[in-house]
């Protein structure tokens, strides 16, 4: 069977991706730093704590292991933090992918799944978004993927090495068994902070702009299930690895749900009142993004298969539940 590295493989996404690797009988070596992973989230297959800024560690890495395969998920990924300290992005995002083509490419390891974002098309000129549309991003999460999306095609004309950039939109939920979720410290994704508020941890939620030019005032995104995620990196797996040429996708419902909408249905799957306040906007957040995906489905067959938001909630919740020890 194949072996798979796996860059921040014990953060949310990565995690989620190993489990579902490591169920198809892929061979998994999970390299992280642990700097925001969780060792306790890989659930099996080798775990090397290293960062991507040390080159020497990540040679010996590709030296002790037979990689055919590599899944990059290993990223710093807050819009709001990338605005304040842009040049952490540039170093964490770029200079440590930059070292990790250059190991990959030193071991003759020609396969990359890396992990884009819809950020890279900034405020989008059409929706749903084609993955056609100009890349325009506004603010250096966004840059600096786009940025690392240029790379791997400049690697493959020097080096051979092809991929699949896969553009996500919201990632959401968690492992429908309850073995893993999403640990973030501090938290900024909008629907563990609205649960936490069900449960009474955090007093009120803030909704980050309510004057947008959307039908209730508040922002529009489109959110796909993590599982859903796993499922398609698996399947762009198998696409490389029998041949095929560098593409990206993009991985999202199709739908998009305001900020209001999901606290309304945050409330309606817990059962609890979730108090919230308005505030200004946030640089760099635009009005609304929601996926074209027909791209995906019509060349691989993926199909979001658990990303109603209901579905989406009530896995988020039942781990939300779990991991702050609440009934």
């Amino acid at each position: 069977m194949k072996t798979i590295l796996v860059t921040g493989g014990a953060g949310y996404i990565g995690s989620h991706v190993v489990k579902e690797l490591l169920r198809q009988g892929y061979d998994t070596v999970t390299v992280d730093s642990l700097v925001t992973g969780h060792r306790e989230s890989v659930l099996g297959g080798e775990l090397v704590e290293a960062d991507l800024r040390d080159l020497t560690a990540l040679r010996s890495v590709f030296a002790k292991y037979p990689v055919d395969a590599v899944m990059h998920f290993a990223a710093s990924c807050y819009v709001g933090e990338s605005v304040k300290v842009p040049m952490k992005y540039y170093e964490n995002n770029v200079l440590s992918g930059l070292n990790l083509l250059a190991a990959m490419a030193e071991a003759s390891v020609r396969h990359i799944i890396f992990s884009s974002t819809a950020a890279v098309y900034g405020n989008p000129l059409q929706i749903p978004i084609p993955e056609e549309h100009p890349q325009l991003p506004i603010n250096p999460y966004g840059q600096t993927k786009s940025l690392f999306e240029d790379i791997l095609r400049s690697h493959e004309r020097l080096h051979g090495i092809r991929h699949v950039a896969l553009r996500y939109f919201n990632a959401a939920g968690t492992d429908p068994e309850g073995e893993i979720g999403e640990i973030h410290d501090p938290e900024t994704h909008l629907i563990p902070i609205a649960l936490d508020v069900a449960l009474g941890r955090i007093l009120h939620i803030e909704i980050f702009g309510s004057d947008y030019r959307t039908p209730d005032g508040t922002c529009i995104r489109d959110f796909i299930h993590v599982c859903d995620l796993a499922d398609a990196h698996i399947r762009c797996l198998r696409y490389l690895l029998d041949g095929g040429p560098s593409n990206s996708y993009n991985l999202g419902a199709g739908r998009g749900y305001s900020v209001k909408q999901v606290i309304d249905a945050a409330e309606r799957v817990s059962g609890r009142v979730i108090p919230r306040i308005n505030s200004p906007r946030r640089p760099g957040d635009p009005p609304e993004l929601v996926a074209g995906a027909a791209k995906i489905r019509n060349e691989l067959g993926w199909e979001p298969r658990h990303s109603s938001i209901e579905e989406i909630l009530t896995t988020a919740w039942q781990w939300q539940k779990k991991l702050r020890g609440r009934k």
